[in-house]
């Protein structure tokens, strides 16, 4: 019996590139030494892919339950049986409909413990809403069917880890949800998750401000002042060493961003836009938070191009092997933990 870890895959639009970078993460034989690879989706949705996008040489060992997966293959769990027209770029129900087919197997999966992670191929969120998706996104959806009370958007890459306080909600609606209450608790997910997923012994977060020039003491609004500075200071009374607000432009614009273990943007857009730029393709979305390892990569739909073979699987393969290397580490250290001594000695190794 393989000891390796079952990674679950959610397939997505699947009018979108969710199949194609699927296909080519796992295209390469060696991907199977490092994981077990068992995909929510449709055996016929996933030929259609393979061969608009001309990949001859691949396909996906079928199974009907997760515990049945070959340790050395590309597996696929079939989540429907009736044939779908495919509408490669196009926006519909269909693609909906069956992301969520996708999804919902493979949730059921990862908490029964049949999967050890779940890396999900990217939604629409406009597509996807009906009954038992009702939520802006992923994020949101698993935060509900796992039951934490809070979760992170944590973005990351080599060059950059980067959370945001308010998520998937609307710009008008951001400043309202700025509160020392909701700064606070995004801080702790960060400063929990950088120790327990990165093994950074002891971080040091950025705190950006929200406002242009972090507010120039009241001039551009008060939220900086009143709201976020007093709160960086709370959390350093309760041991997080962080620091801030700083101003979102001079702080990426200079770098100082690489003298940080991780940044904790104030809103959607702040946070992604200089992630995307910085992590030029290969960057991961984690959800922290939750008792669960969940990662995808930091790209949409891709309508645009579906089926044109031009979509990079490199945000993808990144993100199954976030996903891995979190599972082990939390592992790790539950079994070091067991051993207090040991533990101690990993603590000053690391430092």
């Amino acid at each position: 019996m393989s000891d390796k870890l079952k990674i679950g895959i959610t397939v997505g639009d699947i009018n979108g590139i969710g199949l194609e970078v699927i296909i080519k993460s796992l295209v390469d034989q060696r991907m199977c030494d490092f994981f077990t690879p068992i995909v929510y989706g449709n055996t016929k949705v996933a030929s259609f892919h393979r061969k608009a996008i001309g990949v001859n040489d691949f396909s996906f060992n079928v199974i009907n339950d997760a515990e049945q997966a070959h340790s050395k293959r590309a597996n696929m769990i079939n989540c429907w049986q009736e044939d779908v027209k495919i509408s490669l770029g196009e926006e519909n129900e269909i693609g909906g409909k069956y992301a969520f087919l996708s999804l919902e197997r493979a949730i059921d999966d990862l908490k029964a413990g049949k999967i050890d992670a779940l890396v999900t191929a990217p939604i629409n969120k406009h597509n996807i809403q009906q009954e038992g998706f009702q939520f802006p996104g992923h994020t949101e959806y698993l935060q509900a069917k796992v039951g934490a009370d809070d979760v992170l958007m944590f973005m990351v890459c080599d060059e950059l880890r980067i959370g945001v306080v308010t998520g998937h909600i609307p710009l008008h609606d951001v400043a309202t949800n700025i509160t020392e209450e909701a700064i606070l608790k995004k801080l702790v997910l960060m400063n929990e998750s950088l120790k327990k997923d990165f093994w950074v012994e002891k971080p040091k977060i950025a705190v950006l401000g929200l406002n242009p020039h972090a507010g120039d003491h009241g001039i551009i609004g008060t939220e900086d002042d009143q709201i976020i500075r007093p709160t960086v200071e709370k959390a350093n009374e309760q041991g997080i060493f962080c620091f801030g607000p700083y101003p979102a432009d001079g702080f990426f614009a200079k770098g100082a961003y690489e003298k940080f273990d991780a940044v904790l943007a104030m809103y959607h857009d702040q946070g992604l836009i200089p992630f995307k730029h910085i992590a030029k393709g290969g960057g991961v979305n984690y959800t922290a938070g939750l008792s669960i390892v969940r990662t995808s990569p930091d790209h949409g739909t891709g309508y645009d191009i579906a089926g044109k073979n031009l979509a990079s699987p490199s945000s993808f393969v990144e993100a199954i092997f976030t996903a891995v290397h979190i599972v082990k580490r939390r592992r790790e250290q539950a079994e070091l933990l067991k051993n207090p001594l040991a533990f101690r000695k990993l603590s000053k190794d690391r430092d």
